[in-house]
């Protein structure tokens, strides 16, 4: 069963709970249930609590197996599995018993595993004290490869999923160091990239680094056969810087006063005031809608882009911040209506969730 490729907010809403996220919460409680299984209690509470405070990630990233077409529920479960894996390690380095850059790096190996059909699992605890999982991590990895073994002509995506991949996982290395190396190794990192994207900050390509929204759109579009040079370049240039960093400053953007609270690095944080934000993410916006014409079903991808604003500014915890009820009607004014359609929504989603519970 495959479905036409949302246009409206209305038609893409209806689809996400009638179909995709019930999809979602199914490949979720395969994983959970065999989190519960993980031998090693600091592994096993890592596990359970990414998929418990995280569902959302994959609920989100979830939206693009509507590309997917015929083939949604399978990239469904290859979103589920490959951001699982992302929520997974990013518990355990943000919350770590290690503060060590190559126990980081080698964890994240799992994810570059996961997008090269045929590599063979490690183990990626090699470098930490917690080492039994019950082939937990190792079972995420080959599902997300069983997956791109189905794909014609995977070789001419693949390279952009790497590369995409290895910006991620190279970002979760540099941010769960100790304090006093974050923001050193992450400045030494962006001047090995600077040439490509100069209109960025350090922090800002590092958001843009943050995300999985590329890839999501990759794997799907290739499910439907659509796999081709042409395309994966397309796409990687529309996502990637814009899109993906609208993405993560957006989630920055209202955890400000929580990662103040524990500590926890925040982009957001480097801008030098409330207003060069501001501008910062009109820019963001408008470029992000620039890049988004260059690929097909232009409408459903702007449609996203608006979800993520209208979605991210509703969030309770965007109340507390200094000025945002300033900023907040200027993102949404430059978003347009949709993007108010999503703010609305989400709002009214808070309010009756707790009814629904």
């Amino acid at each position: 069963m495959s479905f036409s490729i949302p246009k409206g907010s209305l038609h893409l809403v209806g689809l996400c709970y009638t179909k995709i996220f019930p999809q979602v919460h199914k490949e979720l409680g395969y994983w959970k249930k065999r989190a519960s299984h993980i031998p090693d209690p600091e592994l096993k509470t890592q596990a359970l609590s990414s998929i418990e405070t995280k569902t959302f990630h994959c609920e989100g990233g979830s939206i693009y197996a509507i590309l997917a077409q015929e083939q949604w529920k399978e990239a469904v479960r290859f979103v589920v599995a490959y951001q699982t894996i992302s929520d997974y390690l990013d518990n355990l380095c943000d919350r770590s018993t290690s503060l060590d850059p190559v126990d980081f790096s080698f964890l994240h190996q799992s994810m570059t595993d996961a997008l090269t059909p045929g590599a063979e699992t490690k183990n990626y605890y090699m470098y930490r004290n917690e080492q039994e999982d019950n082939g937990y991590l190792a079972e995420l990895v080959a599902t997300c490869q069983e997956t791109l073994e189905k794909i014609t002509n995977y070789q001419f995506i693949q390279p952009y999923l790497l590369e995409l991949s290895s910006l991620y996982s190279d970002l979760q290395v540099h941010k769960h160091v100790s304090n006093e190396e974050r923001v050193p190794r992450l400045k030494n990192w962006f001047q090995k990239h600077a040439s490509r994207w100069p209109d960025l900050t350090w922090y800002e390509f590092s958001a843009c680094a943050g995300s999985t929204l590329g890839i999501f759109t990759l794997v799907s579009y290739a499910l439907n056969g659509q796999a081709s040079e042409r395309m994966a370049n397309q796409i990687f240039k529309s996502y990637f810087p814009f899109m993906q960093g609208l993405h993560i400053l957006l989630d920055y953007y209202i955890d400000q006063l929580e990662d103040e609270e524990e500590g926890d690095l925040n982009f957001c944080s480097y801008y030098p005031d409330e207003k060069t934000m501001e501008k910062r993410f009109l820019y963001f916006i408008q470029e992000t809608e620039k890049h988004l014409q260059l690929i097909p079903d232009v409408d459903f991808h702007r449609l996203i882009a608006k979800g993520l604003v209208g979605m991210y500014l509703a969030d309770k915890k965007v109340k507390k911040i200094k000025h945002a009820n300033q900023m907040i009607p200027k993102l949404l004014n430059e978003s347009g209506m949709k993007a108010k359609f999503f703010y609305v929504n989400t709002k009214l989603y808070h309010k009756v969730r707790p009814v629904l519970s």
